[in-house]
């Protein structure tokens, strides 16, 4: 019995599966988001120059970080959702996470010039005018929390979480700020604006790290999240006519989007009987793995020596 018709059938119906991707309307609310971020650079900027406030000047340069990772994150919500074409069969899923892995390198080169300029103002102390600070890092937090307001819906997507975290981090600065021109304020401590500076990079090189670590995780077809390769086995293995399980791999195609392609060991039967055991392994992966796109390959051959599930030896189900 050949088993190529068998893998083909499950690669259509895992094709046909729905698939959670940001909404129309959140394609909408990034391409706001990027007109206010861009507004936002400019006021800070020129407020910053003005009070002479690091702190702002680098919130200003974060924030001009966001409007082209932004753009990217806009264009990847855009990609993702084109269907599959001749040449991306699988269609544009891996858009969202290039674009959140693109990002978080962006995130961390402005974390690292931020807080070497911050010592820098340390080392080298000048007088701020709060009044200036407060009040734009107010109008800043009303950006920037509104942002992160109208994405929150949406953060499952890897894509949208890292625009979440983005303002989120931006937001939480913004009350640093405000803190800070009211210490400065009341207290004349100069050194306040450039530590809310190092921290504000600080708190961007850590939530970039980790959706850096993420995002490359996926772009090299590591193993979803929370999922264990013996679990799944384990779990094929319990459904009856399954003798054997290896050769598996599973990977991620985009966001709550998980595939696998696996060889399954079977005694010699008819087709029919065999299609009610691909059935059976479909629902098992999407129902305890929310694995939706499966590519099964039956066979009736022992497995060769040298094969394995995933090195030394196959998983069998019991005699």
């Amino acid at each position: 019995m050949q088993s190529h018709e068998h893998g083909a059938e499950g690669h259509r119906h895992g094709a046909h599966t729905h698939v959670h991707a940001p909404s129309g309307g959140m394609t909408a609310i990034l391409g706001g988001a990027v007109v206010a971020t861009f507004a936002l650079v400019f006021v800070e900027l020129a407020a910053g120059y003005a009070s002479h406030s690091m702190a702002l000047i680098s919130d200003a340069v974060h924030n001009m970080t966001d409007v082209p990772t932004m753009v990217i994150s806009w264009l990847a919500t855009v990609w993702a959702s084109r269907p599959p074409t001749r040449e991306k069969t699988y269609g544009y899923h891996r858009a969202g996470i290039l674009a959140a892995f693109v990002n978080a390198m962006l995130l961390a080169i402005v974390a690292i010039f931020l807080v070497f300029e911050s010592i820098e103002r340390l080392r080298h102390p000048v007088e701020v005018q709060t009044n200036v600070m407060l009040w734009v890092s107010v109008f800043a937090l009303v950006i920037n929390g509104g942002i992160t307001l109208a994405v929150h819906s949406e953060r499952r997507d890897l894509n949208v979480r890292s625009i979440w975290i983005h303002n989120l981090g931006d937001a939480l600065s913004n009350i640093a700020i405000v803190a800070g021109a009211l210490a400065i304020r009341w207290t004349g401590a100069a050194w306040v604006d450039p530590v809310i500076s190092i921290a504000i990079g600080g708190m961007v090189l850590w939530s970039s790290a980790g959706i850096l670590r993420e995002s490359s995780h996926i772009l090299l077809e590591g193993l979803p999240r929370n999922m264990q390769l013996e679990q799944v086995a384990g779990a094929l293995l319990r459904i009856a006519g399954v003798q054997e399980v290896h050769d598996i791999h599973i990977w991620t195609l985009g966001t709550e989007l998980n595939a696998i392609s696996c060889h399954v060991r079977i005694p010699d039967m008819h087709m029919e009987e065999s299609e009610k055991i691909l059935a059976q392994i479909r629902e098992v992966l999407a129902r305890d793995f929310r694995v939706t796109h499966a590519t099964v390959q039956f066979e009736r051959a022992g497995l060769p020596a040298e094969a394995g599930l995933y090195m030394p030896e196959p998983v069998r189900g019991s005699k």
